[in-house]
């Protein structure tokens, strides 16, 4: 690679400047252009990865559905399988100082349904 101290440039004519200027931009442009292209190829490879791995990934088995195994006594309509998080009305009865059992829901009532 050549190197260019100050003294020579300044040495320079104004019209060697500019031709000087004129081949840097263009090579510049030209560098540019090629790292844009192999970034676009990349990123174009990066989401073609991705998309596959969307397309590899096993769907969820389907479950079944959980019957309601209790029921709130003031509002019927609220109804708990006794998975998951604790709602919010069976804790305000259990802290009420009934038992789980006052309102778990009988396998008759369940097979009514």
């Amino acid at each position: 690679m050549r190197t260019m101290d100050e003294r020579s440039l300044t040495e320079m004519a104004a019209d060697e400047l500019w031709d000087l200027h004129q081949s840097i931009v263009a090579i510049l442009a030209s560098k540019l252009e090629t790292q844009k292209s192999e970034l676009d190829k990349r990123l174009a490879r990066l989401h073609a990865n991705a998309v596959l791995d969307q397309v590899v990934e096993p769907a969820r088995r389907p479950y079944p559905a959980v019957t309601p195994k209790f029921r709130n006594p003031a509002q019927p309509d609220q109804t708990w399988s006794g998975r998951g998080k604790r709602p919010r009305w069976v804790t305000e009865l259990l802290n009420a100082g009934m038992s789980i059992r006052d309102f778990q829901i009988s396998e008759v009532t369940t097979s009514q349904i």
